[in-house]
């Protein structure tokens, strides 16, 4: 390709630059293509979450109305987090909180957690012919308290069209400190739209509350944004190939698709989290090791995860962007 280009930015690489202006000024993205047809937005002041991904021309996830928003107006009281849900392609829950804002063993924490709104630190860009590797590191410590930080890594594929992320949370503390993690990713349109076609191969599925008992036979089926919508959670018990699970949406009439593939020993739960309402209109496919029903609930029955002092766990996902329906049906 060389011979072909004076820079190879010209088609490929990642670039950085910061936001200027609004409640996202100052923020910092790595802006990286793969010469493909896939662009993506790593916000580096976000935990190094992906907020935008664009294939071949089409938006892939979901971009709130809150718009770009930095740290620094995060709200961490109770549901405060949602004043600046960016949402993007996915958002990192957790490291010691998931789900709804709740006291466990005297400690008030927020929804969703604190880790998407702490920055992260930019190590290593390294790019050989196969792709770019990314690895960034977000520190997640409390004086008195809890001792985390994320090992974050990303493989950009130059050769296919896909996103590899592998995530090491350690416990650099002495203490034993709760665990949860959830990648809440964030299907949006025109990906989504009336008609597109999700896949969750699964053993069974629990609805989250009544409300969504009355929708579950409709769970997988999207349609236009509907009026004064009230959203629907669905855990999904989901079925494993090789000790691989998936997920992943198609929009026929656009030609493309998204599958999300990891291991389930990793992340066991599942929330489809389905919001089809007017300007609010997105799907969750958000692997996790736990479901967003709060730390208390999760330990009450549990299920609830810890790390030792000097612990550590690894989570991975891979993100397929794929053109054909064959191929997508193929992948489940």
């Amino acid at each position: 390709m060389l011979e072909y280009v004076g820079d190879p930015l010209q088609i490929r690489g990642a670039e950085q630059y910061t936001l200027q202006n609004g409640r996202g000024g100052g923020m910092r993205f790595l802006y990286i293509r793969n010469g493909l047809g896939l662009e993506i937005w790593v916000s580096l002041d976000r935990a190094g979450d992906i907020l935008r991904v664009s294939f071949k021309g089409d938006n892939m996830g979901y971009f709130s109305a809150c718009g770009y928003v930095s740290p620094q107006y995060y709200d961490n009281i109770g549901t405060g987090f949602l004043k600046s849900f960016t949402a993007g392609f996915f958002t990192t829950c957790g490291l010691t909180a998931v789900g709804s804002p709740c006291e466990d063993m005297g400690e008030s924490l927020p929804l969703h957690g604190n880790i998407s709104n702490t920055p992260s630190s930019l190590n290593a860009v390294i790019e050989d012919e196969n792709g770019l590797t990314v690895m960034l590191t977000v520190n997640d410590s409390v004086i008195f308290g809890r001792k985390l930080t994320l090992k974050r890594k990303y493989f950009f594929s130059y050769s296919e069209n896909s996103i590899a992320l592998e995530d090491t949370v350690i416990n650099e503390g002495e203490t034993e400190t709760p665990y949860m993690i959830l990648y809440h990713c964030n299907m949006g349109y025109p990906l989504l739209n009336k008609g597109s076609i999700v896949k969750i191969p699964n053993n069974g599925v629990t609805p989250r509350n009544t409300h969504a008992a009355e929708g579950i036979e409709k769970a997988l089926i999207m349609d236009k944004p509907q009026p004064d919508y009230e959203e629907c959670c669905y855990y999904y018990d989901t079925k494993e190939n090789g000790g691989i699970s998936g997920a992943g949406i198609y929009n026929a009439e656009i030609g493309k698709g998204v599958v999300l593939k990891y291991k389930k020993e990793q992340l066991p739960c599942l929330t489809e989290w389905k919001m089809i309402g007017k300007r609010d209109y997105v799907l969750g496919l958000e692997p996790g090791n736990c479901t967003p029903d709060g730390r208390d609930v999760m330990r009450k029955n549990g299920t609830l995860r810890f790390l030792n002092g000097g612990e550590s766990a690894v989570t991975a996902v891979k993100f397929s962007f794929i053109t054909d329906k064959e191929a997508f049906e193929g992948e489940f």
